[in-house]
């Protein structure tokens, strides 16, 4: 394929942008090469600037459930667009997003919306700090919950990707408040409670983990994590960014039958648009201002543009029995047909998936956490990217991403990245 423009419009951004890039896992570093400048997208398909075609798994990193552009967001968009942008005063789709979040997400009784992933993640930890009065936390080692300070202490996601997992910038004392634990290890966490009994407000945990590759929580792992929380008074956080409606109607908390106290959600509920939520216990989020003392604000939270966009595809979820069944029938499909080319392969390569979240792993030990995850050949990784690109199939440029099916994927698209995967995969092993 020809990338001519794209390598022309990357050494131009670098001359303004730091890497020539606004998010570092976009620059290709590792897996090499010149990334790709999109100029569309419609269904399961993007375009880039030089005309190539590609079926994508990414979906904007996950809010694209429905594939990109569908005709109900953009009437949406459309439609509250003639209105106005932003106004810093409430409106009633704000009122509606709560409301129907709160409908489909049981343990979420009250909810605020900001602009982010990252913002929602750092809102929930300092609201937890404020109820319990305590100011270390518990996350887990290759858990990505934003770029906080006080988050990117062993961090997944990008922070993998570039082997810098502890960031410069943080602060001593941001570290000595953050503990961390072993993902699916709960005798890491109870040591941690020993150590530091009555000293920590909130343990915040991915129940899904999409940012080092895609890593299930075992049930059992998040039930001792919700007692050892009732225990102990801590307020337990499921970051669900990335999960939240992705997975199942209600996300991972649905999956597997256990509620937080309160949830962070961000990608999926602004249809494609740039937002973020957390909320959940009553009690817990009316200590935030107004009403109480945690204080936290956002000019554009809210924003209308946001909102209809959020409610037009929460609207959709809530209105489509079958979203889901169809969206494991397709990820269901993709996943046997991979797992069969590696048995023709002779190779037993990872495959983990939950829903419609997945990731083929370049390792052939199970996968069950962060040390498990870095086994993976990072090397092979890139090669495998490349010649999945070179035929048409456009994945995360990262191992320790995750691949999303949307409603939007054919049975044909499915077909045919299955083809690829297996073309690509014998011409590199």
């Amino acid at each position: 394929m020809n990338y001519s423009k794209s390598e022309k419009f990357f050494e131009e951004a670098k001359k303004y942008i730091p890497g020539g890039v606004n998010s570092p896992v976009r620059a290709f570093k590792s897996v090499g090469g010149t990334p790709l400048f999109i100029e569309s997208g419609k269904g399961s398909r993007i375009y880039d600037v030089d005309g190539n075609e590609y079926i994508e798994y990414i979906g904007s990193w996950g809010p694209h459930l429905f594939g990109h552009n569908p005709e109900f967001i953009i009437n949406a968009l459309t439609a509250n667009l003639k209105k106005g942008t932003s106004f810093g005063a409430p409106t009633e789709l704000e009122i509606k997003m709560a409301k129907i979040i709160t409908e489909l997400v049981p343990s979420v009784e009250k909810i605020r919306m900001v602009n982010s992933g990252t913002e929602a993640t750092m809102s929930a930890v300092r609201v937890a700090r404020g109820f319990t009065n305590r100011n270390k936390f518990i996350k887990f080692e290759g858990c990505y919950h934003g770029h906080a300070d006080y988050f990117l202490i062993k961090a997944g996601s990008g922070a993998l990707t570039f082997g810098v997992p502890t960031s410069p910038g943080v602060t001593a004392a941001n570290a000595a408040d953050t503990l961390v634990a072993d993902y699916n290890d709960i005798d890491s966490v109870k040591s941690l409670l020993q150590e530091n009994k009555n000293e920590i407000a909130a343990i915040i945990i991915e129940p899904i983990a999409g940012n080092m590759g895609v890593v299930p929580a075992t049930k059992e792992f998040l039930l001792e994590l919700r007692t050892l929380c009732n225990e102990e008074n801590i307020v337990l956080i499921f970051d669900e960014v990335m999960s939240g409606f992705r997975v199942a109607k209600g996300g991972a908390q649905e999956v597997y039958g256990v509620q937080p106290d309160l949830t962070t959600f961000g990608k999926i509920i602004g249809g494609g648009l740039p937002v973020g939520a957390f909320g959940g216990r009553k009690d817990i989020m009316d200590t935030l201002a107004p009403v109480g003392p945690v204080y936290q604000a956002g000019t554009l939270s809210g924003n209308p543009l946001a909102m209809s966009a959020g409610l037009a595809a929460l609207t959709h979820i809530k209105e489509n029995e079958n979203l889901y069944d169809i969206l494991e029938e397709k990820s269901k499909y993709l996943e046997e047909g991979l797992k069969e080319n590696l048995k023709k392969l002779n190779k037993s390569f990872v495959m983990n998936r939950v829903g419609s979240m997945s990731c083929l792993f370049f390792t052939e030990e199970n996968v069950a956490d962060f040390n498990s995850a870095m086994k993976s050949n990072t090397e092979l990784y890139g090669k495998y990217f490349h010649k999945m690109l070179d035929k048409g199939i456009y994945l995360a440029p990262s191992q320790f991403e995750a691949m999303f099916i949307s409603t939007a994927h054919t049975t044909e698209d499915l077909d045919k990245t299955i083809k690829a995967n297996y073309d690509a995969l014998k011409e590199i092993i």
